[in-house]
């Protein structure tokens, strides 16, 4: 015997309620399997609960694009960075500059290998390491750094971190949205059980088939059992 299953996913929440509101207009209130106050209610909710699910969908699918973006940003940045990092230490190894130019960087003086750069925070913190210690150490009227250029590694820098700022925003707005989608899922699933509990009973005289067909046509979902199998 066929069980009716209740929707467990958006879009089949989204199906179930469209389908009972066109059952709504198109049918007189006299003839209609619920109530008029289930359809005032269903009227009410639903636009509401379409548009939250597109906000949610459209800004997760803008966050997907801008985090393509950020991870070419990041990979860009790093490589500028850590080459920056790599001249300054040819530099010293060949005697241009002195080993405590490092610690405009915030590195430790004898350390020669470039810093760490796996993760975006320590592309941001060692970034913003590079560009304020190569400011401070031009100020003094040192010689500039080429290949890359401070100018260059500044340009890299910055498309990253407007990039991170912006992914970041959107990570705050869908979570938001989706705390949001989780009340109104609970709504939906409240007024669907309500809908098709008033579509059932007004089907009650009916025998089995011919109540799942009548209840199907507003949108009840019947499913069979994994052991059970349909008779021709």
């Amino acid at each position: 015997m066929p069980y009716r299953r209740l929707p467990n996913t958006d879009q089949a929440r989204v199906r179930a309620l469209k389908a009972a509101l066109k059952k709504g207009t198109s049918i007189s209130p006299i003839e209609l399997a619920y109530s008029q106050k289930l359809l005032l209610e269903l009227k009410a909710f639903f636009p509401h609960f379409e548009q939250v699910l597109n906000q949610y969908q459209h800004n997760r699918d803008r966050q997907a694009k801008i985090g393509k973006l950020l991870g070419e940003q990041f990979r860009s940045a790093r490589l500028y960075v850590s080459h920056f990092f790599q001249v300054v230490n040819l530099c010293i190894l060949r005697g241009e500059l002195k080993p405590d130019v490092r610690k405009y960087y915030k590195l430790p003086v004898e350390e020669r290998s470039v810093p760490e750069i796996g993760t975006e925070q320590q592309l941001l913190q060692w970034g913003k390491n590079l560009i304020e210690g190569e400011e401070a150490r031009m100020a003094t009227g040192a010689t500039r750094i080429y290949n890359p250029s401070l100018a260059m590694v500044r340009v890299k820098f910055e498309k990253f971190v407007e990039q991170y700022n912006i992914h970041k925003d959107l990570l705050s707005t869908s979570q938001k949205l989706m705390e949001k989608v989780t009340d109104y899922r609970t709504q939906a699933d409240r007024l669907i059980t309500n809908l098709w509990n008033e579509i059932e009973a007004s089907h009650e005289n009916l025998d089995p088939d011919q109540k799942r067909d009548a209840s199907s046509d507003y949108g009840v979902v019947y499913v069979f059992r994994p052991s059970e199998k349909l008779q021709d």
